[in-house]
C-alpha cells in the first residue's frame, strides 16, 4: 500500500510541477531587450542636411592639424564656420555634444533590459549557426530579421542573443524562424560569424543556455 500511496504521490507531483514550469516561462518579443530610454538632448535631430554636411565638414578639418591645411582649407573652414554661426549653430558647443549623443546611442545598442535578466523565457527568431555537431546547431546566434549579419549590417548587440543548446538543432534553411527557451543572462559575448567573403566578429549581449528550440508555429 505504501509502494502504491508513494507512485501517486510521484505522479501528482509531475502533473503539477511540470505545468508550473510551463507557466514561469514567459513569452518575451525583441523589444523587450531594449534598456529604458535615457533622455538626452540631441540637436543634430533638428538640423537639415545641408547643416549636418557643412558641421561634418568642418570636423573633418578641425580634427587634422593646422599644419596639413593650405591657405584653401583654411578658408573653406572660415568659410563654414561662419555660415553655420549665422544659422544660429555654435560649432564648438555641437561637437562637444557630439561625443555626448554617441555615448548615448552606444549604451542604448549595448545595455541589457534587467526586466528581462535572470527570468525564463521564449523568444522568437532566426538562427544563424556558429558551431555545428552532427550537423545540428550547437551555439548559434538568435537575430530578430531574415539576412541579419549576413545580408545587412549585424543588429545593436542588445538585438542579438548567442545561444548554446547542448542537444543540438537540425537546420534546415536560415529563413524558417525558430523559438528558443531559457534563462535570459547578461553576458558581453563576441562571437565569429563565417561569411562566404570572409569573417566577421558580432558583439552580443544576452547569453541563453537553451533548454528547448522548436520550430516557430
Amino acid at each position: 500500500m505504501n509502494t502504491i500511496r508513494m507512485a501517486i504521490a510521484a505522479a501528482f507531483t509531475v502533473a503539477f510541477v511540470v505545468p508550473a514550469t510551463a507557466r514561469d516561462l514567459q513569452d518575451i518579443t525583441w523589444v523587450d531587450l531594449l534598456p529604458e530610454e535615457r533622455p538626452y538632448h540631441d540637436p543634430f535631430a533638428k538640423m537639415d542636411y545641408d547643416q549636418i554636411s557643412d558641421l561634418s565638414e568642418l570636423y573633418r578639418f578641425e580634427v587634422m592639424s593646422q599644419e596639413d591645411l593650405d591657405d584653401a582649407a583654411r578658408a573653406e573652414v572660415k568659410a563654414l564656420r561662419e555660415s553655420l554661426e549665422e544659422q544660429g549653430l555654435d560649432p564648438d558647443q555641437l561637437f562637444k555634444q557630439r561625443e555626448i549623443v554617441m555615448n548615448q546611442r552606444r549604451l542604448a545598442a549595448i545595455e541589457p533590459n534587467p526586466d528581462v535578466v535572470g527570468k525564463n523565457v521564449r523568444l522568437p527568431g532566426y538562427l544563424l549557426p556558429l558551431e555545428m555537431v552532427d550537423q545540428k546547431a550547437v551555439e548559434f546566434l538568435l537575430v530578430p530579421t531574415v539576412g541579419a549579419c549576413i545580408h545587412t549590417p549585424p543588429p545593436p548587440a542588445n538585438q542579438m542573443v548567442f545561444v548554446r543548446y547542448e542537444e543540438g538543432f537540425e537546420v534546415d534553411g536560415l529563413y524558417n524562424p525558430v523559438w528558443i527557451s531559457g534563462e535570459m543572462r547578461a553576458q558581453s559575448h563576441s562571437s565569429a560569424l563565417y561569411l562566404v567573403d570572409g569573417q566577421t566578429d558580432i558583439e552580443t549581449t544576452y547569453v541563453v543556455d537553451a533548454v528547448s528550440v522548436d520550430a516557430y508555429q
